[in-house]
């Protein structure tokens, strides 16, 4: 890589194309598929750019399609998704007793999104240990449910294959051995698998750094680093919103269910499109309002260095701020008794309209191809890809093979960052001596 003088972009992004690479070539084993035949590449490609890309978007379902060994190797993709492959490899190199110079701590710092290079591999190892507590905890709580359904075995695998998946933001489920694509809607009325996966999305979703913030400082709210108070609070404020927002565009499950069903089923639409990708209602019967919410959270998404996807939580707060801050014409923007610097608003900006661009115009390529499929679908699937949500109205396995590889292009750009993948294809240039004269333009 120093004799290639790779950028540490290029780097993470080549890091996630050869794990799907790799990923798709086991998946095209025999071995890898129940029919004894493996995977078309198409198949292959897709999925492993789903699991690699902890997405959740699927051609055929996990349980039905995929043999044990199949699972596994989706289970291991999901989890270097999640974490990252570098903070995988740092671990490893750890536990060879490896020296880790400043190249490999300054590249490890990009992959987690870390302002700085001091005690990252100290913050390494915590997110090893958190990540092993967090998904081994949730395997116990969801074995208790899962091991009497399903046998001791299957039951155990189902749960650890859940947990992991969960707090990795994946939405691969093995819920096919009830129903085929029916994700958690078996469960929909279960608490202890609701509550279990929802503290898993949003525990694996608030990121890394806000973990070592919380886990230095405890209950003393008023030393939290500004990113922690930004990220803590624009998460629970999408969530109460979200809750609330489908509780009441939701009407009709008052015929069906009881208000704690309701509530509990309001609580898990708020939190899977951030970006989990599982469900226990149908998607696609979701009225329009509601899937026009969807999109708006699966497009948001989680927290910086964190296993979600989306433009980020506090991309979304420094926009609001600043649109506040100008409109009430204040110097300066900020929050929490911090200001901001304008370097925030623009990669925030750049980051939101990269990321909107994309969106629409693979939806517009996608309707082109799709005239019989409604736009709202389309718009909704192109929202899941880019923002490694995962859930769909059921339009994913009717699509072109053409719209299938977009989709999965912007699986890719999710997880790697559309504005980190168009750094990475672009050649850094030398600032100019002689800039160009300013002129003032109307705007508004």
């Amino acid at each position: 890589m120093r004799k290639l003088r790779f950028s540490q972009t290029q780097i993470i992004a080549l890091g996630f194309f050869l794990i799907i690479a790799l990923g798709t070539l086991l998946l095209m084993l025999p071995i890898s598929t129940r029919n004894g035949e493996g995977a078309t590449f198409r198949e292959a490609l897709f999925t492993a750019t789903s699991s690699s890309c902890v997405t959740g978007l699927v051609l055929q379902d996990t349980y039905s399609y995929w043999t044990g060994f199949g699972q596994v190797v989706l289970l291991l993709l999901i989890q270097l998704g999640g974490l990252g492959f570098m903070t995988i490899a740092t671990l490893f190199a750890m536990l060879m007793r490896r020296k880790i110079g400043i190249r490999e701590r300054e590249l490890l710092s990009e992959s987690i999104n870390s302002t700085h290079i001091g005690g990252i591999v100290r913050l390494t190892k915590k997110i090893m240990i958190g990540t092993a507590i967090f998904e081994g905890a949730g395997a116990v709580a969801l074995s208790f449910r899962f091991i009497p359904d399903f046998g001791f075995w299957k039951g155990l695998w189902t749960a650890v294959f859940t947990s992991v998946s969960a707090f990795c933001n994946a939405g691969f489920d093995l819920m096919g051995r009830l129903t085929p694509y029916a994700s958690l809607s078996p469960y929909a009325d279960d608490i202890l698998v609701n509550v279990t996966v929802m503290l898993l999305i949003v525990i694996g979703g608030i990121g890394f750094l806000v973990w070592d913030d919380l886990s230095r400082k405890g209950l003393r709210i008023s030393r939290y680093q500004l990113h922690t108070k930004i990220v803590l609070t624009v998460t629970f404020a999408l969530i109460f919103f979200g809750a609330a927002a489908f509780f009441l565009l939701e009407r009709r499950w008052a015929a069906d269910m009881s208000w704690t069903e309701r509530i509990l089923t309001s609580f898990f639409d708020a939190i899977t499109p951030r970006t989990a990708g599982f469900n226990t209602t149908d998607t696609g019967a979701l009225t329009d309002a509601s899937k026009l919410l969807t999109c708006i959270l699966m497009f948001i998404g989680g927290s910086p260095g964190s296993t979600a996807g989306g433009i980020k939580t506090t991309t979304l707060a420094v926009l609001l701020v600043y649109g506040f801050s100008y409109i009430r014409q204040k110097p300066a923007f900020g929050m929490f008794g911090r200001r901001l610097e304008v370097g925030s608003l623009q990669k925030a900006a750049t980051v939101f309209f990269t990321n909107l661009l994309l969106m629409l115009l693979s939806a517009i390529v996608i309707a082109g191809m799709h005239h019989e499929i409604p736009l709202a679908d389309i718009l909704f699937e192109c929202s899941s890809a880019i923002g490694t949500a995962g859930m769909t109205t059921g339009i994913t396995r009717e699509l072109l093979p053409a719209a299938q590889y977009l989709l999965v292009l912007l699986m890719y750009c999710g997880r790697v960052g559309s504005l980190s993948f168009a750094t990475a294809l672009s050649t850094r240039r030398r600032r100019p001596k002689v800039m160009d004269p300013v002129e003032k333009i109307t705007i508004g």
